[in-house]
């Protein structure tokens, strides 16, 4: 009689998380930092039909690197969840808070009992009366929550686009400047520098200055005008 196979919980847990990290590593990176007046988010991203950056509620937006549909599935399911919260109770009840930890529920539940586990890297980010109260939530393939400040990278070169950042990033920055930043970090991926151009980059600010909706695209002209 053959012994059936056996598989550690361990191991099956490692095998998950390795092929996760593989397939988020090919992904191209993504920049989320604070700059003056809110939130700025820099993705490396040609697509012009394929959103990596996006609107969740009013003073939340949502950044994500990995498996397209598996992050857009999220996304969608999060743009129900605070329409819903927001319906039903208050608007001011939305919060990024709320919205990671159920991220981090839908996520984890995925990774422990799913046969594969989601290829996504997540930042959850809420822009605050000032900067004091800016949140930024940064989520892991297998619903790990990290809470970060001032800057966070997301993607295959993370480690050397927060190295850059660590070196290029002081608090406080105009928009200009952090875009100055956030750009030199994604350009510098790939050991010497390059020039990544307005067409080659998806970016979205969380604006605290503005009425209600503090979710804007910088597009086209505006883009290049800012970037300049």
């Amino acid at each position: 009689m053959t012994a059936p196979f056996y598989v550690s919980p361990e191991q099956v847990m490692k095998d998950k998380a390795d092929y996760a990290r593989k397939g988020i590593a090919r992904g191209r990176s993504v920049v989320v930092l604070q700059w003056a007046e809110g939130i700025v988010f820099v993705a490396e991203n040609p697509s012009k039909a394929l959103h990596k950056i996006s609107e969740i509620y009013d003073r939340i937006a949502f950044a994500a690197v990995g498996k397209y549909n598996e992050f857009e599935m999220l996304r969608r399911a999060g743009v129900r969840i605070a329409d819903q919260q927001g319906y039903l109770y208050d608007r001011r009840d939305v919060t990024g808070r709320a919205l990671a930890n159920t991220y981090a529920q839908h996520l984890g539940t995925i990774f422990t009992e799913a046969g594969k586990p989601f290829e996504v890297e997540l930042v959850v980010a809420e822009v605050g009366d000032d900067a004091g109260e800016d949140q930024i939530y940064r989520l892991t393939f297998d619903g790990s929550v990290f809470e970060e400040h001032a800057y966070v990278a997301m993607g295959g070169q993370a480690e050397t686009v927060s190295a850059y950042l660590k070196e290029h990033y002081t608090d406080g920055l105009p928009l200009a400047d952090a875009l100055k930043a956030a750009v030199g970090a994604l350009s510098a991926t790939d050991g010497d520098p390059r020039e990544l151009l307005a067409g080659q980059l998806e970016v979205a600010v969380l604006d605290r200055t503005r009425p209600q909706r503090k979710f804007r695209r910088l597009l086209g002209s505006a883009l290049e005008q800012a970037l300049a």
